[in-house]
């Protein structure tokens, strides 16, 4: 597991990787990135998802793929693993979930949330800076106490 939390930089020279193969009847013109999570959880997460996209998985892991950047001002809670690229460590995954449409992809911020509700993680989302009145001031969401 060591490996597979290590950035792919610092990987040993002898650590196998693989890309998930994304079934070529969906669109994948947001690129490919994946989130995997111990297979405890997998179930779960599945079962709670209000939209699912491919979804692999193994004995150990399971991946979902979302699409590229969906890490982007996210720290995806412990032991979640954002795999950029899709490119997962070696372990044979098979697709277990195909959508309906024609979306490979699961909606990052709800996955995001399942994942830190059952890691017992609050989520934490970054200050967006904003003008009002010609004062700059931070708040988390545009409908917040600093719009009139």
């Amino acid at each position: 597991m060591a490996t597979l939390l290590t950035p792919r930089s610092r990987r040993s020279a002898g650590s196998e990787a693989t890309r998930l193969i994304v079934p070529p009847e969906f669109r994948t013109a947001l690129g490919c990135d994946a989130v995997g999570v111990p297979a405890r959880y997998g179930f779960r997460i599945l079962s709670r998802l209000p939209a699912k996209g491919c979804v692999y998985a193994d004995t150990d892991w399971w991946w979902w793929l979302v699409p590229t950047g969906s890490d982007l001002e996210l720290t995806w809670p412990m032991p979640a693993c954002y795999a950029p690229g899709a490119e997962i460590p070696d372990r044979r995954p098979r697709l277990i979930h195909r959508p309906d449409g024609t979306s490979p992809y699961t909606p990052p911020i709800p996955l995001y949330l399942l994942c830190c509700q059952l890691t017992g993680t609050a989520p934490s989302w970054p200050l967006l800076p904003t003008q009002s009145d010609g004062v700059m001031s931070e708040h988390v969401h545009p409908s917040g106490p600093d719009r009139p």
